[in-house]
């Protein structure tokens, strides 16, 4: 996850841009890669683990209920949501947003173990879920970290 973090961080501080991420079920993993940097005070303006309805509301400060056509987390809409909610409230440049269900079992939502939810916004948006089939806790929060970090890369790289 390293590597793709040092990418991305090359890639924002080049650009003089910044970036906030509003993260679940990495866990604070996609925050911890990108501060793992030096230098990453000039592009990383924040993050939160939004892991609670009271995260959501304290940290993001959400409506309750969500904005229609937004249903539930764990869905392409509310990952774009928190990424655009975490941007605004930081004045940066990027916003990445990440929801989904890490396990070992499925979340409440009827999502199976290994679902994940990933948006980057910005100058150039992208969205995407991905299904690992894996019930392993960690390697699933590894492996959503890596698919921000490196949907994050392809934005940025898009943008250019």
């Amino acid at each position: 996850m390293i590597p793709l973090a040092e990418r991305a961080g090359a890639l924002l501080k080049a650009r003089g841009e910044t970036i906030g991420v509003a993260e679940s079920s990495s866990g604070g993993l996609i925050s911890a890669a990108l501060l793992s940097i030096g230098g990453a005070s000039a592009y990383f303006r924040g993050g939160s683990v939004i892991y609670t309805a009271q995260a959501r509301q304290g940290l993001l400060d959400l409506p309750q209920p969500l904005p229609a056509p937004i249903e539930r987390a764990s869905t392409e809409p509310y990952a774009i949501l928190l990424a655009d909610t975490v941007r605004g409230r930081l004045d940066a440049v990027w916003g990445i947003g990440e929801t989904g269900a890490t396990g070992p079992s499925g979340n409440r939502y009827g999502d199976a173990a290994g679902h994940c939810c990933i948006a980057v916004t910005g100058p150039v948006s992208k969205v995407i879920t991905i299904e690992t089939g894996s019930g392993d806790r960690v390697a699933n929060m590894r492996a959503f970290g890596e698919a921000a970090l490196a949907l994050l890369i392809e934005a940025l790289t898009e943008a250019a």
